[in-house]
């Protein structure tokens, strides 16, 4: 259980102490504070602790993608975006699109790291489009800029960034159909998908 106490600036669990400017814990004597969730606690690093977790989060998935997937990367943008992380993406349609609406009606930022020679080709919801002219190769780009991944769906651009998200590193969390591969943290729905986020922001 995490306890938050918002006067000294500090969150807690059972017997640590998480220090937000490094995002590293240490022991402590005991508990203080109100309990808090996942999403609250990240909620707070981002937009109270004074040392918010710049890096973004990676949401990665097809340009064609059912409906059911777009409405969970739409829910997750907007999660994502409440609390307060930038999201990076593709930039482009599809599972893209979805987590840059739901980012733009949270009033959070999104960057797409587009394939495209022109800023033009981005989606409309994205905040910032970076047009880097490198083709897929900007698939290593999203992986390696975020601090974890979530892969909605799949297609083989989404598998490439899922592989070298883990060759990076970094955490990759996978639902709505993301391909079977090993080290990938599977989870069932956009709520288990953003807590998920949350646990690697906090470094849990």
């Amino acid at each position: 259980m995490l306890t938050l106490d918002e006067k000294a600036r500090a969150l807690f669990d059972a017997q640590r102490r998480f220090d937000p400017a490094t995002r590293q814990w240490s022991v402590h004597d005991g508990d203080q504070g109100k309990p808090v969730s996942l999403v609250e606690a990240a909620t707070w690093l981002q937009r109270r602790s004074g040392h918010p977790l710049r890096q973004p989060v990676g949401v990665i998935g097809p340009r064609e993608a059912p409906e059911a997937s777009l409405k969970i990367a739409e829910a997750i943008g907007r999660a994502l975006g409440s609390i307060g992380f930038t999201v990076v993406c593709g930039g482009r349609q599809g599972i893209m699109e979805a987590v840059c609406r739901g980012v733009a009606a949270a009033g959070g930022i999104s960057i797409g790291l587009l394939p495209d020679t022109e800023a033009s080709a981005a989606n409309p919801y994205v905040t910032i489009p970076l047009a880097t002219g490198i083709g897929e190769a900007r698939n290593a780009i999203v992986a390696r800029s975020a601090f974890c991944l979530v892969a909605i769906g799949d297609s083989f651009g989404t598998l490439s960034e899922m592989a070298l998200g883990l060759q990076f590193g970094r955490p990759v969390i996978g639902l709505a159909g993301a391909a079977a591969v090993a080290g990938v943290l599977y989870v069932a729905t956009a709520d288990e998908a953003v807590d998920a986020v949350a646990r690697a922001a906090l470094a849990l």
